[in-house]
C-alpha cells in the first residue's frame, strides 16, 4: 500500500525547480512506497508573482509566504528547504520541531554554530534528515567511489579537485536579490567556498576519507558591486575564487580550486585520485564517462600486462553501473536533473527499512567545519587543524 508523502517546498527559485522535478518524477522510475505530493510552496511576498507562476507549473495546491505557517500544517509531512543559506537554520530547526521530516539544500549553514544547533534538533526530534550533495548520486561519480572501495587505486597518494565557473567575471553582475544572492555574504555566507567547494570537500571525503588539516588561499576580484535589492554599491565580502591545499587522515595529499572567473567553464567539477594500484578522473562537464587508468591487480597487487595499461574510457551506462538500472537501455544517458530523482529514490529507501541515507545533517556538519576550517586558515595564512 502506497504512503502519501506531503512536501511543503521552501523556495521557487533554481533548486527548488530541481527538488520539484524529482519529487514528481521518483515514483515512475523506482518502486517505492511512498508516493510525494507536492502539496504547499514558499516564496516572499515581493515574489509573489514568480511564486504563483511556480506553483501552477508544477502542481503545488497551496501557496505561502510565511514559511513558518507552512512549517506547522498539520497536513504537511516533508519540508525540502532549497531557500538562500541564510534561512536554512531557522527552517531546518522549525521544521525538526514540528516533527517533520527535513531535507536541505546545501551548504547546510552559514557556519560551524549553525550547523550544529541543526544537527542537534533533528537528532533530538528523531526525524530522518538528509542533506542534498546530489553529485554522490552522479551514476560515474558513485562508480568511481564503487572502484575506490574494491580497492582498484590501492594506496592513495593525491587527491586533485577543481570546480570552476565564470559567471560573475563582469563588473556589471549585481549582487543579491532572487538570482544573485550568493554574491552576497550577508546571505549566502562565503563565495565559492560554501557554494562550490562543499561540493568538492564532500565528495573527497567519501571517496578518500576524513581531511586532517589544511592552509587555504582566497581573492575577491571586484570588491564592490551594485546591489539588486537596494540599487547602491556596497561592498562584496564573498571569496571569488579559493585555493586549498589538504592533509587527508590516510597520509594522502590534497588541491581543491575553486573561482567564478574561469572564461569557458560553466560547470567544471572535476575530480582525480591517484594511487599504487591505479587512478581515476571524472569531469562533470561530461558526465556519463570516468576515466580509469588501471595499473595492478588488486586481488594479487602484480602489474597488468603492459600492452593493456592505459586510460580507458568507461561509459557509464550499463545496467550493472550504478542507477543505471532504473533508467534507458544501456549507451543512453542520464543528466543533471537525474542525480535529484537518484538522491530521493534512496532517500525515500531508507525511510522504509533501507540503508541509512547520507549524507544526512551530521555528515554535512562534517562538511562545513572543513569550509570554516579553508576560510579560517586563508584569513590567518596558516596551517588550519579539522576539528
Amino acid at each position: 500500500m502506497s504512503k502519501r508523502l506531503n512536501i511543503a517546498m521552501l523556495g521557487c527559485g533554481f533548486m527548488g525547480r530541481a527538488h520539484s522535478n524529482a519529487w514528481l518524477q521518483v515514483n515512475h522510475f523506482f518502486p517505492r512506497e511512498h508516493k510525494p505530493v507536492l502539496k504547499a510552496c514558499y516564496g516572499r511576498e515581493e515574489d509573489r508573482k514568480k511564486l504563483d507562476e511556480f506553483a501552477a507549473r508544477w502542481g503545488y495546491e497551496i501557496v505561502e509566504t510565511d514559511w513558518r505557517k507552512l512549517v506547522a500544517r498539520d497536513d504537511i509531512d516533508l519540508v525540502d528547504v532549497c531557500v538562500p543559506n541564510h534561512m536554512h537554520h531557522d527552517c531546518v530547526i522549525a521544521a525538526a520541531e514540528a516533527g517533520k521530516i527535513v531535507v536541505c539544500e546545501k551548504p547546510l549553514a552559514m557556519n560551524v554554530r549553525e550547523a550544529e544547533e541543526m544537527v542537534a534538533a533533528v537528532e533530538k526530534a528523531g526525524v530522518p534528515n538528509m542533506v542534498s550533495f546530489n553529485y554522490r548520486r552522479v551514476p560515474a561519480i558513485a562508480l568511481f567511489k564503487q572502484i575506490v572501495d574494491e580497492g582498484r587505486i590501492g594506496q592513495v597518494f593525491h587527491y586533485r579537485a577543481t570546480y570552476n565557473q565564470d559567471y560573475t567575471i563582469s563588473q556589471d553582475v549585481p549582487q543579491g536579490g532572487m538570482a544573485l544572492w550568493r554574491l552576497d555574504s550577508r546571505v549566502a555566507g562565503s563565495g565559492v567556498t560554501g557554494d562550490l567547494l562543499a561540493h568538492s570537500i564532500d565528495t573527497a571525503e567519501w571517496i578518500n576519507g576524513p581531511i586532517r588539516r589544511v592552509t587555504a588561499y582566497t581573492k575577491t576580484f571586484i570588491t564592490e558591486r551594485r546591489h539588486a535589492d537596494t540599487g547602491k554599491v556596497e561592498k562584496v565580502d564573498i571569496d571569488d575564487a579559493c585555493m586549498f591545499l589538504a592533509e587527508f587522515e590516510n597520509g594522502s595529499i590534497g588541491t581543491f580550486e575553486s573561482t567564478r572567473y574561469a572564461r569557458g567553464r560553466k560547470n567544471y567539477n572535476t575530480f582525480e585520485i591517484n594511487g599504487d594500484r591505479g587512478a581515476l578522473f571524472f569531469d562533470l562537464e561530461d558526465p556519463h564517462i570516468l576515466q580509469f587508468f588501471r595499473y595492478a591487480d588488486p586481488q594479487t597487487g602484480k602489474k597488468i600486462e603492459d600492452h593493456l595499461t592505459g586510460w580507458q574510457r568507461i561509459h557509464v551506462t550499463n545496467f550493472e553501473h550504478p542507477y543505471m538500472k532504473h533508467w534507458w537501455v544501456p549507451g543512453c544517458t542520464i543528466g543533471y536533473e537525474h542525480t535529484f530523482t537518484n538522491s530521493f529514490a534512496d532517500f525515500l529507501a531508507s525511510l522504509e527499512g533501507g540503508p541509512k541515507f547520507q549524507p544526512d545533517m551530521r555528515s554535512a556538519l562534517r562538511t562545513q567545519r572543513v569550509c570554516d576550517a579553508v576560510l579560517d586558515s586563508a584569513r590567518r595564512g596558516q596551517w588550519v587543524e579539522i576539528p
